[in-house]
């Protein structure tokens, strides 16, 4: 039963406040243990792979068409790898995330979300503070604090990143085209297609960053390869696509 209820049987929409996405970049072998034997790493020169850390100000989520008022509100924190899907029934190649773990400040967001999905939804304590130019986002159960500088000037790339250019980097900044999540004992892929508007994505300074999601994977040479915000995005999710997955080796 609950795998049918966590095949996203119907469109779900929300608005995005606020939401400040930090990409890290890894060795593809250190990230390849932690996505399913379906998907395929999205590396950058077949060097880098990359997992984002997205925190999200999220207004107003209900199944689409609902009104505003029947809404949840909450903040979340995920994280999400880039990945890659070939489709064996259209033998399209799906570009999208697929997600470890979901953080959430609202205890009837964690028992939603492990209803309706498969996102690993827990309930932490989390705090957004704003002192001048600086906003500060703490947890101190998830071992997470993250300190972004507002900045009218040119924001530089994060120190080490593997890109060149804030164009290049902004080809893994998300949301992505799909979500991913696999069923290994039916061998299923559920593809979720999200649908954006206003999505304007601008460089932000980063000025201390701790993960303590990415020290429990043991991911201890995570390189921050870029920081995005975006503000004041209406988002909706169509309804999922499930289909079979056939390995190539069989």
């Amino acid at each position: 039963m609950l795998d049918i209820l966590r095949t996203h049987l119907f469109g779900v929409e929300a608005f995005f406040e606020k939401s400040l996405v930090l990409t890290y970049a890894l060795r593809p072998e250190q990230l390849q243990p932690h996505i399913p034997e379906c998907l395929k790493l999205d590396t950058f020169r077949d060097e880098w792979a990359f997992l984002a850390v997205a925190m999200v100000q999220t207004r107003h989520l209900r199944p689409k068409g609902f009104p505003q008022f029947m809404g949840n509100d909450f903040f979340l924190i995920g994280y999400r790898v880039f990945v890659r899907y070939e489709s064996n029934s259209s033998n399209r190649n799906f570009r999208g995330l697929y997600i470890l773990r979901s953080e959430t400040d609202k205890i009837k967001m964690q028992l939603l979300g492990n209803l309706f999905t498969s996102y690993n939804y827990r309930t932490i304590d989390i705090t957004e503070s704003h002192l001048g130019a600086h906003t500060e986002i703490i947890s101190q159960r998830a071992n997470f604090r993250v300190i972004t500088q507002d900045s009218p000037l040119d924001v530089p790339l994060p120190h080490n990143s593997p890109f060149a250019s804030w164009k290049e980097a902004r080809k893994f900044a998300g949301p992505m085209p799909f979500t991913f999540t696999y069923n290994r004992k039916k061998r299923e892929v559920l593809l979720i297609e999200g649908v954006r508007q206003n999505w304007r994505p601008a460089p932000v300074n980063v000025v201390e960053h701790h993960v303590g999601f990415l020290d429990e994977l043991g991911l201890t040479n995570a390189i921050l390869a870029n920081a995005f915000v975006i503000e004041n995005i209406p988002y909706y999710w169509r309804k999922g696509r499930t289909e079979r997955w056939l390995s190539q080796t069989l």
